[in-house]
């Protein structure tokens, strides 16, 4: 992933991951990285929507409260988390851990929620993205095999879509990108809603 860039950015995104920077990137934004740092445990009878969308803002406030001196763009920060039978399947501590997250994935269909929220010193707002996945049938020897390619390692569930783990992927309904990581269409949404123009809105030559 190369610097996102080096001008006054639109926005700041709290959040180290590369999907959630070419995402950004697609949509024309420029931005720019700042630090956060939240403890991304889930609550005692935390339901899984109310836990992504306190993380997103969680990770926006703590962005925010780190931007440069001066800086004016919002903050952006945002949560992924896989849901099967209302259980949050984190990121895989070890092979043993993903074996058995694909396993239980393997067959079924399961939900990817991704909490968005914006925060800047006007206030702050939050969206949230669902989509349903639904897997087919995963081998043992396809699941060892999809360990040692390297991509289970620290993703939600243990699977990208975007990568090798798409051949699982029989049906998808929903936000592609919001499974990636950062639903484009709720994110755009709630740029505009703080006055953050998109690449569609800019005027031409611009």
């Amino acid at each position: 992933m190369t610097n996102p860039t080096t001008h006054t950015p639109a926005v700041y995104l709290a959040s180290s991951s590369p999907r959630r920077q070419e995402l950004l990137e697609r949509m024309g934004m420029t931005f720019a990285l700042v630090a956060q740092g939240v403890d991304e445990q889930v609550q005692a009878d935390e339901p899984p929507e109310v836990f992504v969308i306190r993380l997103a803002l969680e990770k926006a406030r703590a962005g925010f409260a780190n931007r440069p001196v001066g800086a004016t763009a919002p903050v952006l920060g945002a949560d992924t988390a896989v849901v099967i039978e209302d259980d949050i399947l984190g990121k895989p501590t070890d092979q043993a851990d993903a074996l058995a997250m694909l396993e239980r994935l393997s067959g079924q269909t399961h939900r990817v929620l991704t909490g968005v929220a914006l925060v800047d010193e006007t206030g702050e707002a939050t969206r949230l993205s669902v989509s349903s996945v639904t897997f087919r049938a995963i081998s043992l020897a396809e699941r060892q095999a999809y360990w040692r390619s390297g991509e289970p390692e620290g993703k939600a569930g243990g699977y990208a879509i975007q990568g090798l783990g798409g051949v699982f992927a029989e049906q998808l309904e929903g936000s592609y990108s919001g499974v990636m990581g950062l639903p484009m269409f709720e994110t755009d949404d709630l740029l505009r809603s703080f006055g953050v123009a998109s690449a569609l809105s800019a005027p031409a030559g611009q």
